[in-house]
């Protein structure tokens, strides 16, 4: 049973399949994660299971959080995460979850932070057209005109205006695993994910029960 994994993204490349054809794929090095906590109905009110992954420097981990992940036998772990499930039948505190529980064809969500850009303006985060660049033009970059008028007299929320671009959690359903390499721990996804090289990923089965339901922790 597939509960979902965390992995980091190594970057492009591309895949030939059997027709010869080339293929833009991702390369996510992904777990093994370890199963930090199991919850149910009777003790938590639903069913869910944490993972840990990630190595971390001790004194970067506060002692509840070192004494909750002692219980699965690892001292520190840097991110941890939580899936809702249907049952917790045959999984075990202080076990793995390693690529194997993919398969080559399965479908999957991948959750990431896209790459952050900084403070940008009108043309590079909306698209906007730039003003004329010649004749004595002075707008070249800039925004003309951004409110309404003497009435309301104000910019509503929400307009399309200059500011941080990027760093936000998105996620890319429907990804299809064309190759899964569990001596290296790969997974090999069809087409492109969030986030630049060296990213945390969130890779869940989808259309599954509660995946939307899927938590972050520490």
């Amino acid at each position: 049973m597939s509960i979902g994994i965390l992995g980091k993204k190594l970057g492009m490349s591309q895949f030939f399949d059997e027709q010869g054809r080339a293929v833009p794929v991702t390369l996510i090095e992904a777990g093994p994660c370890r199963i930090t906590q199991i919850k149910n109905n009777d003790t938590d009110g639903y069913s869910a299971v944490q993972i840990g992954f990630g190595d971390t420097r001790e004194k970067l981990v506060n002692k509840p959080a070192k004494g909750h992940l002692a219980k699965s036998g690892e001292s520190v772990l840097r991110h941890l995460r939580e899936y809702r499930v249907d049952g917790v039948d045959g999984l075990e505190l202080g076990g793995d979850v390693t690529v194997s529980d993919f398969e080559a064809g399965q479908k999957v969500d991948v959750s990431g932070d896209t790459v952050g850009r900084g403070f940008s303006g009108y043309q590079k985060r909306h698209g906007f057209s730039r003003g004329p660049m010649t004749h004595g033009s002075k707008n070249h970059r800039e925004p003309g005109s951004t409110g309404a008028g003497t009435t309301p007299g104000r910019i509503y929320p929400g307009k399309r205006m200059a500011g941080r671009y990027g760093g936000k959690k998105i996620t890319t359903r429907g990804l299809t695993i064309l190759k899964i390499d569990t001596e290296r721990n790969l997974l090999v996804v069809k087409g492109s994910v969030p986030g630049k090289p060296g990213a945390l990923l969130n890779i869940r089965p989808a259309n599954r029960v509660g995946s939307k339901a899927a938590q972050g922790g520490k």
